[in-house]
């Protein structure tokens, strides 16, 4: 078997935390499902924490989406607190379409086990004011693209400065998320060795107790 960079599903998900902004959280939901909801970056799933139901934002989110044409589809939990009347059949469905599916999680976590059962590690986003939550979704979520506050719209290699954009790489070999033309070259790299090093560098000017040169590593930010 022979590994491929290739442009896979867009199952995007956007959760919208219990901390999430109402006014904010209406906003970028209905951006990331109709801006163009054929795209591969459109939201095709919307995971509402429990918290959202009981405080009517969930109920807000979900009539913008309607407002803005968009048939919803529900699954067991939403079905359950009157969210939407028609059952999703298939959380794994990418609509490319004014569709998509809705579902309540008791938990930030329950939402990122959720997207990695179902999701297609493109684009997943949380909507939230808690800073902690974001961080704790950035890092936990594997997908090639992964955003706080953001739509998810965003994942687009003109967007994120690439320039024309060749696809969206859901896998891990070797370039992830949108490629531009750098992520199809392989690297060849030139060394030169400095008229300051005599002309000629050796590993062994770097080594030992007492060497004749250093490195100039810098620690990268964590």
């Amino acid at each position: 078997r022979i590994p491929v960079l290739g442009h896979s599903d867009g199952i995007c998900h956007v959760y919208v935390d219990a901390a999430a902004d109402p006014a904010e959280a209406v906003r970028l939901v209905v951006d990331a499902k109709t801006d163009y909801p054929a795209a591969c970056n459109a939201m095709e799933t919307l995971l509402l924490h429990e918290a959202t139901v009981g405080s009517g934002l969930a109920q807000q989110v979900l009539t913008a989406l309607r407002k803005a044409g968009v048939k919803l589809f529900s699954g067991p939990r939403a079905m359950k607190e009157g969210l939407c009347d028609t059952p999703c059949s298939d959380f794994h469905t990418e609509y490319g379409d004014l569709k998509c599916s809705v579902e309540v999680v008791q938990s930030m976590q329950e939402a990122i086990d959720h997207i990695h059962a179902f999701g297609s590690s493109h684009t997943d986003v949380i909507v939230s004011t808690d800073k902690e939550a974001c961080e704790a979704f950035l890092s936990g979520v594997d997908a090639a693209c992964v955003f706080a506050n953001c739509s998810s719209r965003f994942a687009d290699g003109f967007r994120l400065g690439l320039g024309a954009e060749v696809g969206i790489a859901t896998g891990r070999i070797h370039a992830r998320g949108p490629v531009g033309a750098e992520g199809l070259l392989s690297t060849k790299w030139l060394m030169t060795a400095s008229e300051d090093a005599g002309g000629c560098a050796t590993v062994q000017d770097y080594e030992g107790a007492n060497p004749r040169r250093t490195y100039t590593h810098k620690a990268l930010a964590s």
